[in-house]
């Protein structure tokens, strides 16, 4: 059932022990959406990303803190917010990886946040003294 403007959200404990829970939920409501199964794919990694990013830097591998996802469709795009309230993201301070030397010496991690800039249209950090947001946006095709 295609419904142009929905919101939905979930919490969940901040632990990669819920990951398959959180992709679930955003394929559930992402092809629900119209989305083909590649854009989901690209959803649900990016997502990933950010809610690992959140768990390893945020709240340091602690699993005693929440992460709130809201999903939230319109008729051009879905936009979704992960809602944290550890440490905030400081993207000045973030330098692009050298994609070819990580390749060649085949090092894990320290690609998220591009590969999060490369699978969704747009990318936005705000921080509260409270409340951290990453805003994930992907257009409708």
């Amino acid at each position: 059932m295609l419904n142009k403007t929905a919101t939905y959200r979930i919490t969940v404990n901040a632990s990669t022990e819920n990951l398959s829970e959180v992709r679930d939920f955003i394929a559930l409501h992402a092809k629900k959406q119209g989305f083909s199964r590649k854009e989901v794919s690209d959803l649900q990694l990016a997502v990933d990303e950010a809610y690992t990013n959140i768990i390893k830097h945020a709240y340091k591998n602690s699993n005693n803190e929440n992460v709130e996802i809201n999903l939230s469709f319109d008729p051009d795009k879905l936009c979704i917010s992960l809602f944290d309230s550890g440490n905030s993201f400081k993207p000045e301070s973030y330098d692009l990886p050298d994609i070819r030397k990580k390749m060649k010496e085949r090092k894990r991690g320290g690609m998220g946040v591009y590969l999060i800039h490369q699978l969704m249209d747009s990318v936005s950090y705000h921080a509260q003294p409270d409340k951290n947001e990453i805003r994930l946006c992907k257009k409708r095709t």
